[in-house]
């Protein structure tokens, strides 16, 4: 979960710590991230460099030392914050024991991708345009690229080339992007819209919306995966094979979801 719609000090503290609070009562284990260079603000217009120097020196170690936050977040785009400005959020981030993620590619290649690379971005999201090299460097470092086709939809934006950010060698992770922008509640949509619209086959959009996604939250070594040694999640689907998840468009498959070994979620129909 990310903050970012407050865009002041106090508000996204408020939104942040507000996810540290559901952490503490949901049973879906929740990774916060701090996006507070998600827009600039009105009071900033024509100041993007001092908004910039607000999101680092003040919010962000507000930020490290008030929350439970994990992640630093950057949407770098024309008119939201160039690669520079970015560099100077994420060195405060490291500084202050936050790791990146970038915001990047969605409507131009702004060079988002090649920043993820070299700053060590546990995931880069969106990669709409990025370059070839841009993801070569990504795929050197390890980064994953999130792909999130809801978005695409919602916006009525070109779906990302899954294929050619696999065949570059970057591993690909999904999410739903829910936000205002993308009212989108269900991974399953999402796993449809991967193989319809991205280019993905079901496996490798399962893959990609668990042990991928894990990774991308750097939970990976925990949850994703069903092997020893890793927590006991899993959902159990009314399918009759993986590759109705990319085929079956809409509807609930789920009966049963179970979290860390206990039945959290329990639909299964009466027999």
């Amino acid at each position: 979960m990310k903050s970012g719609y407050g865009l002041t000090t106090e508000s996204e503290l408020g939104i942040l710590q507000a996810i540290d609070e559901l952490a503490g009562v949901h049973p879906t284990g929740l990774v916060s991230t701090f996006l507070g260079a998600h827009a600039v603000p009105p009071e900033f217009e024509g100041r993007v460099d001092a908004y910039a120097d607000l999101v680092a020196n003040e919010m962000i170690p507000a930020v490290a030392s008030r929350t439970g936050a994990r992640f630093c977040d950057v949407w770098i785009e024309d008119g939201m914050f160039t690669v520079d400005q970015a560099r100077r959020i994420f060195a405060s981030a490291k500084a202050h024991g936050l790791d990146a993620k970038v915001h990047s590619d969605e409507l131009t290649d702004t060079g988002g991708a090649a920043l993820a690379a070299e700053v060590g971005a546990v995931s880069a999201d969106h990669l709409l345009h990025s370059s070839e090299a841009g993801l070569r460097a990504m795929a050197e470092r390890g980064v994953i690229g999130v792909l999130l086709p809801g978005t695409s939809l919602a916006a009525n934006l070109p779906f990302a080339d899954a294929r050619r950010i696999l065949s570059a060698g970057v591993p690909v992770a999904l999410g739903t992007d829910l936000s205002p922008g993308s009212w989108n509640e269900s991974m399953q949509v999402v796993l449809a819209l991967a193989t319809h619209g991205l280019g993905m086959y079901p496996e490798e959009a399962v893959t990609a919306a668990t042990v991928n996604a894990a990774f991308a939250v750097g939970k990976g070594k925990e949850v994703g995966s069903l092997e020893p040694g890793m927590a006991g999640d899993l959902l159990v689907l009314d399918a009759d094979s993986v590759g109705h998840l990319g085929y079956r468009l809409g509807g609930n498959l789920v009966e049963k979801v179970i979290k860390a070994g206990r039945v959290v979620v329990d639909r299964a129909p009466l027999k």
